[in-house]
């Protein structure tokens, strides 16, 4: 009786203390996402209090309405949702192909391939951009959508890839012997066996491209020119002066504003992943 009460008597602590653990990770990771939302609905004298608190002492909606007054952030936005949605999709179309040949077709140099794209999403921006913008300038791509699109394809892919072939190698081979004993040809096979149960990774997959590509700042701002034509988070550095002095309570509400669609697209998404994936359990 002693010796089966032990890890029971230990386990709850240890529960405990892993629940303390994940709950004072998760207030770190929304304390700034918290701090943002309520910067943004407070007024510039409150802004400027030597005792700064949580909740606004006079919440109002001037600074969303004088962000949208300063900045273009409804074009800007439209350009950030037509740039992340393409890379997204470009990507996801791109890398299942290759990622059912690298998962189902094992060599060396697919082994040394698939190192290799692991290895280039350690490279820094500063390292290919030179390269990036010369490539877009001799193909006329420079100061637009469609070569900024080029681009976070090309950042996303090595990932996208990944993450695929993890999905195709869980996917069993007897389902893809049997389709092609039916006659059907290795395209028809993806396409018709393989693709659908991998409607989980294609949705994450397409999730974390449309991040990236919602999120990324450098790329754009050295690509981009146009007013027209830049991103959300280049508006947003329209917010900051010359001399370094942000314009905060504006900054704030167009900041808060452009984290709404990642949160929104996650929420919306996460359900399917999870239930996709309980459902190919439940299959399986």
């Amino acid at each position: 009786m002693s010796l089966s009460s032990g890890p029971m008597r230990t386990g709850g602590p240890a529960r405990a203390g892993q629940y303390l653990a994940l709950l004072a990770y998760l207030v770190f990771l929304a304390f700034p996402f918290l701090w943002l939302i309520s910067t943004s609905f407070k007024s510039p004298r409150e802004l400027g209090d030597l005792h700064p608190t949580w909740i606004p002492k006079d919440p109002g909606l001037d600074n969303f309405r004088q962000a949208f007054e300063e900045q273009p952030l409804l074009e800007a936005a439209g350009n950030s949702l037509l740039a992340a949605l393409a890379a997204a999709l470009i990507a996801v179309v791109v890398a299942t192909p290759v990622a059912f040949v690298t998962a189902r077709y094992r060599s060396r140099l697919t082994a040394a391939a698939t190192g290799w794209v692991v290895v280039s999403q350690a490279f820094p921006f500063v390292l290919v951009i030179i390269p990036l913008f010369l490539i877009l300038k001799n193909l006329h791509l420079v100061n637009s959508l469609p070569g900024l699109v080029m681009v976070y394809v090309v950042w996303s892919l090595p990932f996208a890839l990944w993450m695929l072939v993890g999905y195709v190698r869980a996917v069993p081979r007897e389902l893809e012997e049997a389709a092609a004993v039916d006659g059907a040809s290795r395209f028809r096979t993806l396409v018709s066996v393989t693709a659908p149960l991998l409607t989980p990774g294609l949705v994450a997959t397409a999730l974390f491209a449309f991040i990236t590509a919602w999120n990324e700042f450098f790329f754009a701002l050295v690509l981009l020119k146009s007013p027209e034509k830049q991103t959300l988070p280049v508006v947003l550095t329209h917010f900051i002066g010359a001399e370094g002095a942000a314009d905060l309570g504006p900054l704030a509400a167009a900041a808060f504003l452009a984290t709404l669609p990642s949160l929104v697209v996650f929420a919306v998404i996460q359900k399917r992943i999870t239930g996709g994936m309980l459902a190919g359990a439940v299959k399986s």
